[in-house]
């Protein structure tokens, strides 16, 4: 077509009549109809008189042939209200077939109904047949397609040496991963046997496919039906249950895959493509935790919320749920402009009305962070600003105290003279009894949160000590009246948790590039194990905490049970469809400076109270004294400052009574809270 005729607009509008590829099909289908249903009764005619046509009597004949034309007509008209010219008829299935009963069923009463009325009665065997072969003749030519492509579907994915494919399940979700695999031609593979632990459905089949026994006869079936991939289609499975098919699935080699869970299929979203790869986190059997976010809503909701190390795996992740939850304006704050830059972009995307503002600075600059609170006056804040890579820190220990101890003190000291409502620190496993200075340095934030909240009840908040001021520039009580110091509320509390799966650091990243450099995967200790949580959850906790506080409380978030590392390490190498020790090698490095084989979440001498939620504790404080404590706290961090690392650990030992950097490892010594949680460990592996 020239451009001329392109401009000409009766030409577009000739075009726009032109009939659509199902239309033509429609129409053909239509005319397919009239002739089915008029060839029903005269076929059920003609049988009644034992296939004779000059054996049928002449009023009878008159009758047909006066009638149905009208009935063909009438046929036309209830077929269209029935919407048997719009379906799909390539992905037919139970819907249509009700559907093409029931307009049959209408058309055959009315046609029995109005022969008799207006021209005769004919053999009841007319009626009879001829109802039964108009839906059958129906029913034949809309299904007969799906067939014919099923048919070339499994032709061609057998020439093509397409996957075989194992389905765990056979149930609904099961049912449905099957006709996808049957029907989508952009799918290849081919289903050739079902897993199913009921066995009344055993020896059994379900779409053509065979259901072969349970889940002990998951590796059998493997190697007998040369399976290549495995669908697990289970939505109603807990993660536990989960976990222990997984793991023999693990064994198997196959590429596993399974559906997202029972949201999808109560809307009806199972398919092969609905369905994720699994991974090593499905693997650790642990229900997610869901938290009762309502009270974080009436928390959050109109007021101006403050995240520190906003861009960090914590942080964001805590700035994707404040936003969710309505907040007057977010300030996020870090300073690697990187992961800033992202959240910012994240945010702005996802909520376009939300308020906020991406900051960049450093919590070690009191004059930057006087700035900010004066500027923005948050009434909450969450402090994820932190060094936490434990070897780092034990080669750079003034780094770790500047930053995640002073950063803190000065992020409280600002919060606090400005009117901040909440201060919740964000703390660690790793600052109970600490044997690393990342730990030591956690710890010293939580005994600075505590010593302001002891201060601030005490109606001393003016004893408290501003930290390296510059020239007064910044100093809270510039006038010498003291009045700054009045009327001071701030709440100051701590959560602390262990390692999170996915973040920055987290070993599952680190083994990932390890596979896929070709191996070794390094694990430092055969035995060494931690307690694991997704960020998702970690900060759902922690918000939840949050709106908990009193003031002086270190709440503690239930980890579940540990998980050992070597099993982690070697899950994730089978995911990745490999052999360990085979394909891809560990190493054992041993122990770095600092490291333990365990992780406590609580120190001997604090004990637990509960909360209103079953997975968050709060922690009994241990008791110091705070204002020798903040004495020393100002030496340290003249120390830090000079970078006198030769004195640093002699003086954050002298501040936190529980850090024994040169004390000696769990390895090989008789600890039996260390040999309890092994061996759950060992179990869960």
């Amino acid at each position: 077509m020239n451009q001329q005729q392109t401009d000409n607009p009766f030409a577009k509008r000739i075009g726009k009549k032109r009939l659509e590829h199902w239309q033509k099909i429609s129409l053909l289908l239509a005319l397919y109809d009239m002739a089915a249903v008029a060839g029903a009764y005269f076929l059920a005619l003609w049988f009644r008189f034992d296939a004779r046509y000059s054996a049928i009597p002449a009023d009878y004949y008159q009758s047909f042939v006066q009638f149905i034309p009208f009935y063909m007509a009438f046929c036309l008209v209830v077929f269209t209200i029935g919407r048997m010219y719009n379906s799909m008829w390539i992905f037919a299935s139970f819907p249509e077939l009700i559907r093409t009963a029931v307009v049959s069923g209408i058309t055959s009463v009315a046609h029995s109904v109005a022969i008799t009325a207006i021209f005769e009665r004919m053999p009841v065997s007319y009626y009879i047949l001829g109802a039964i072969m108009q839906f059958f003749l129906l029913v034949f030519i809309r299904f007969s397609y799906r067939f014919l492509q099923l048919f070339r579907h499994r032709r061609e994915a057998q020439s093509r040496g397409a996957a075989r494919v194992m389905v765990i399940g056979a149930g609904s979700a099961g049912q449905m991963i099957l006709r996808d695999l049957a029907q989508a031609p952009e799918i290849s593979d081919q289903a050739v046997c079902i897993i199913d632990d009921n066995p009344n459905k055993w020896n059994r089949y379900m779409d053509g496919v065979p259901i072969v026994g349970g889940r002990d006869d998951i590796l059998t079936a493997v190697k007998k039906y040369r399976v290549d991939k495995i669908f697990l289609a289970i939505p109603s499975a807990t993660a536990q249950q989960k976990r222990d098919i997984l793991n023999i699935c693990n064994e198997t080699g196959c590429e596993l895959k399974q559906l997202p869970g029972m949201y999808q299929f109560v809307l009806g979203q199972i398919s092969v493509s609905a369905m994720k790869d699994v991974s090593v986190e499905d693997l650790l059997g642990r229900e997610p935790i869901k938290a009762d976010m309502s009270e974080v809503f009436d928390f959050i909701n109109g007021k101006v919320v403050l995240v520190t190390g906003g861009g960090g795996s914590i942080g964001s992740e805590l700035c994707r749920q404040i936003a969710a939850h309505h907040p007057k304006q977010l300030i996020i704050f870090d300073i690697y402009e990187n992961n800033a830059y992202s959240i910012q972009l994240e945010l702005r995307e996802k909520y376009p009305e939300l308020n906020f503002e991406t900051l960049i600075g450093s919590v070690r600059d009191s004059r930057k962070m006087f700035e900010v609170f004066e500027k923005y006056r948050p009434q909450i804040v969450y402090h994820a600003a932190a060094h936490k890579h434990v070897p780092l820190m034990e080669d750079s220990p003034c780094e770790a105290i500047k930053n995640n101890a002073i950063g803190t003190y000065k992020t409280a000291y600002a919060a606090m003279v400005h009117g901040c409502d909440r201060f919740v620190l964000i703390s660690t496993d790793k600052a109970v009894n600490p044997t690393n200075i990342m730990g030591a340095s956690k710890r010293l934030c939580e005994m600075i949160i505590q010593s302001f909240d002891a201060k601030i009840k005490a109606g001393k908040a003016s004893e408290i000590p501003q930290l390296f001021t510059h020239l007064g520039e910044e100093n809270a009580d510039r006038d010498g009246s003291g009045r700054v110091f009045e009327n001071i509320h701030t709440q100051f509390v701590a959560v602390r948790f262990g390692n999170v799966l996915g973040s920055n650091g987290s070993v599952i990243p680190i083994f990932k590039k390890q596979i896929e450099a070709g191996g070794p995967v390094t694990v430092t200790h055969p035995d060494i194990i931690r307690y694991f949580m997704t960020i998702p959850e970690a900060v759902s906790l922690v918000m939840l905490a949050g709106t908990y506080a009193r003031g002086g409380e270190i709440f503690v978030l239930d980890m579940g049970s540990p998980v050992k590392i070597d099993t982690l390490a070697r899950n994730l190498i089978k995911l990745s469809g490999f052999k360990p020790d085979v394909d891809i090698k560990i190493e054992y490095t041993g122990l770095r400076p600092g490291e333990k084989l365990y992780e406590e979440k609580l120190m001997a001498e604090e004990g637990l109270q509960k909360t209103q939620n079953d997975m968050i504790h709060i922690g009994n404080p241990i008791a110091f004294d705070e204002a020798q404590f903040l004495s020393k706290l100002q030496n340290l961090m003249q120390a830090a400052y000079a970078n006198k690392e030769d004195q640093i650990r002699d003086l954050v030992a002298d501040a936190v009574p529980t850090y024994h950097p040169e004390g000696e490892h769990p390895v090989g010594r008789k600890d039996e809270t260390y040999k309890a949680l092994a061996g759950e460990a060992g179990a869960r592996g």
